[in-house]
């Protein structure tokens, strides 16, 4: 493998890089999962579980892809092998990069017709179909229960949306990393924030806060389980898109002298801040109409879709609240394709404007598999324990298997295989706390993620 070739772009400042990656973080499990997770297990007590694991495994994994990333200023695959010969392993550690991206790429292809449905409840919102739902009382449930099941059933409109979703995340990617994916970021982020803000206030003033606040933020050690903890281990290792070869990529574009301890726990306090601010957006409505908190995903497209029928101003509120999900969806989008791309523009010299067509058309073609899931497709059905179908396929093997294996041989990689010296370059800590940080990476990160991968597949 030739480990000579290095990426040239880097971010401008420590400012595009930490909204990047914080971009990437965030996503549509920010928005619903977290939330309910918290609630359900405890609230307060939850997060103090969530966060120590965050500090014990989310952020010493994120510092060794970046690390990676920076060391190596190549795609993931070729990062691995760089850093791998600088500290005399073998260059076969590059597969852990592969599988990231394989993970990634896999990824994008079903989350990419999610975020189609949100850009399509974009014209449903606007067009009035919520507040339509509502005039009729007693069916209104019913409309929108079927606005949903007809949009996701429906392959033409899923293909449309998704096609939308992805020329839009080739063009942004196309454009490279300054003029393309941070400048895309440097809107898309601020605006994404104030329109979460503004909805959590309009949530305020219009439902229960009150009711909202207590769910997710009583202290409630009782309600904390093992499997809660469990929980929020596998939560704290996903939330900042680990193992999908993002942050070795981001890494990659690093520019020198920015601390990549301190992005790294400035990008996890921000992942975070925002998911709180979701449930406080989202949940005061979901109590004052009655609504189920444990709904999921169907939370956003039909739960809520009914209660912005019914509330002041719901047509306008509802429209800014779903492009407000296809922000937070569309940084994730653009962030799962940069890798592909770049390791087309790496190892197959080609533009970048190729490299992402060539990755946006694969992706889109991988993507038909999950649309036709979608609709029911007789051919989609799998019988082998890991899904009913090709979607739930690939959500469980990349989730459940590729990313939880990815995460314990990064830790391993970065905390047995990786010269100590390097790591003390590159993370500039005291002696005590560069000490600790190589613990977590050896002993505490790969541990708690085996456990994640085992509870994940049903062996707990």
């Amino acid at each position: 493998m030739n480990t000579d070739t290095q990426v040239s772009n880097r971010w401008s400042s420590r400012y595009a890089y930490i909204l990047a990656a914080t971009g990437a973080a965030v996503g549509l499990g920010n928005i619903w999962k977290f939330p309910y997770i918290m609630g359900e297990n405890g609230g307060g007590a939850f997060v103090l579980v969530y966060l120590l694991c965050i500090l014990l495994i989310g952020i010493p994994v994120m510092m060794a892809e970046v690390i990676i990333g920076k060391r190596g200023r190549s795609t993931p695959a070729n990062a691995l092998a760089h850093v791998a010969k600088e500290s005399g392993r073998s260059s076969h550690w590059s597969l852990i990069g592969t599988i990231g991206v394989i993970a990634g790429f896999l990824i994008l292809s079903f989350y990419a017709v999610i975020a189609g449905w949100a850009a399509a409840y974009v014209f449903f919102a606007g067009a009035g179909e919520f507040s339509a739902a509502a005039a009729t009382p007693a069916t209104n449930a019913q409309v929108i229960g079927d606005l949903f099941s007809e949009l996701i059933t429906s392959v033409p409109q899923l293909i449309i949306w998704t096609t939308g979703l992805l020329i839009a995340a080739v063009y942004v990617i196309s454009r490279g990393v300054k003029n393309g994916l941070e400048t895309a970021i440097t809107y898309l982020m601020p605006a994404l924030l104030i329109l979460l803000v503004g909805i959590m206030l309009y949530s305020a003033a219009v439902g229960d806060f009150a009711a909202a606040f207590a769910f997710m933020f009583h202290v409630d050690f009782s309600q904390l389980t093992i499997e809660g903890i469990l929980t929020a281990l596998g939560h704290a290792f996903f939330t900042l898109s680990l193992a999908m070869g993002i942050m070795m990529m981001y890494g990659a574009y690093l520019p020198k002298g920015i601390s990549i301890v301190k992005t790294s726990i400035t990008i996890a306090i921000a992942d975070t801040i925002v998911a709180l601010i979701a449930g406080l957006a989202i949940y005061p409505i979901v109590f004052a109409n009655g609504l189920e908190p444990s709904a999921g995903p169907g939370l956003l497209f039909q739960s809520l879709p009914l209660a912005f029928g019914s509330m002041p101003f719901g047509d306008v509120v509802g429209t800014l609240f779903f492009i407000m999900i296809v922000f937070a969806a569309f940084t994730s989008v653009i962030a799962l394709l940069e890798s592909p791309t770049a390791y087309l523009v790496e190892r197959q010299n080609v533009s970048r404007t190729t490299a992402a067509v060539i990755a946006g058309v694969g992706i889109w073609i991988l993507s038909l598999l999950s649309i036709y899931s979608f609709s029911g497709a007789a051919w989609t059905k799998l019988d082998f324990g890991m899904g009913g179908d090709i979607f739930e396929f690939l959500d469980y093997i990349t989730a459940n298997i590729l990313l939880p294996l990815g995460g314990i041989f990064i830790s391993i990689f970065a905390g047995w295989m990786i010269k100590p010296e390097i790591l003390k370059e590159e993370l500039n800590l005291s002696y005590s706390a560069f000490n600790i940080v190589q613990l977590l990476l050896r002993y505490v990160a790969p541990i708690g993620i085996l456990i994640v991968f085992i509870n994940a597949i049903g062996l707990f």
